[in-house]
């Protein structure tokens, strides 16, 4: 009877040891496996951050404007370019869109959305410091998460429209006023039967004189097409600065004689500058062909030159007219702007 009770408590005492070993192999089993999804989280957490971080690099580097608006209408992201675009540079996450962008065009944008799926191509003009002309594409986000606004900045490219579109309508006036005269003459040849020696030589000057003056115009075009392709080159040489000024000067005597106007060299005989010959006469020419047109009838046109240092050279021509109007100086260097 004995033995039967020590092997009862032997194995009652067996059976508790391989319960506690059970519940301790569960426990572990069970801190493992948090510890394992600890891990597992903290990893996807690092991920998610990683892949926002990116995200907003990527976002931050894009040139376009980026907004996206949650739906009841605050912003839930914005890219530094909108930023620039919009005048803010801390965080706007948050805040309301129009009290934001500040423009009542971008909030019905975002209001088409409710009915639309998305609207593309919508312009509309930013005041501020300057005027911008900026497109926005919105498309609504699923599920009424709210919308996606990405904006370009037209500014540049609407510029250099009405750029060409005044270069295109100079260069029309140009070559239709000497195209008309060259008409007028030839026409008027044509039309007398005898005509006395003198008046067809007039009327042959005035052609010969407005057909270089086109030849001249479609030199310059082309020059310009050269220019913007690329394709220019210079062939620098020493140019004795003097005698070519003077050549200048007296291929456009005649006009300067024609409104009273005296050309003056005043650059010293012995100074020399490094320069294509042919692209420094164009610009000499250009510029004292139109200081004798719009300076001072009766007045006076000066060129000179001196020596800087350092190998560098300064040169001006400088006529007594009215000068170029403070509000246009800016825009000299416009191509076609007058």
């Amino acid at each position: 009877m004995i033995w039967i009770l020590i092997a009862l408590l032997a194995l009652s005492l067996a059976s508790g040891w391989v319960a506690r070993r059970e519940r301790l192999a569960r426990r572990q089993d069970a801190e493992q496996h948090a510890r394992e999804r600890a891990e597992q989280a903290a990893r996807h957490t690092t991920a998610l951050r990683e892949r926002s971080a990116h995200l907003e690099a990527l976002f931050d580097h894009m040139i376009e404007g980026l907004l996206v608006v949650a739906a009841d209408g605050r912003i839930r992201l914005a890219n530094r370019a909108a930023g620039t675009l919009f005048g803010f540079s801390s965080s706007v996450v948050g805040r309301p869109l129009l009290e934001v962008v500040r423009h009542h065009e971008i909030a019905a944008v975002v209001a088409r959305l409710q009915h639309e799926r998305e609207v593309l191509g919508h312009e509309f003009r930013l005041e501020g410091a300057e005027l911008r002309i900026l497109e926005v594409n919105a498309v609504a986000l699923p599920e009424s998460a709210g919308a996606l606004l990405v904006f370009h900045d037209l500014t540049k490219l609407r510029q250099l429209e009405m750029m060409r579109q005044d270069f295109v309508a100079n260069v029309s006036h140009e070559l239709r006023t000497p195209l008309s005269l060259i008409k007028g003459a030839a026409e008027t040849l044509l039309d007398s039967g005898q005509i006395e020696p003198a008046t067809r030589e007039k009327f042959l000057g005035i052609i010969d004189r407005h057909a270089t003056r086109l030849a001249l115009l479609i030199e310059d075009l082309l020059l310009l097409s050269a220019l913007d392709s690329g394709r220019i080159e210079l062939h620098v040489q020493p140019v004795p600065l003097r005698a070519m000024v003077q050549e200048v000067l007296e291929d456009l005597a005649l006009a300067a004689q024609e409104r009273g106007v005296a050309l003056v060299n005043e650059v010293p005989a012995a100074l020399e500058a490094r320069a294509d010959g042919g692209r420094l006469r164009q610009v000499l020419s250009n510029l004292i062909d139109n200081a004798i047109k719009y300076g001072r009838e009766q007045g006076r046109v000066q060129v000179g030159a001196t020596m800087l240092g350092a190998g560098w050279l300064h040169g001006f021509v400088r006529d007594d007219g009215p000068g170029i109007p403070a509000e246009a100086r800016e825009r000299v260097f416009e191509r076609s702007f007058r």
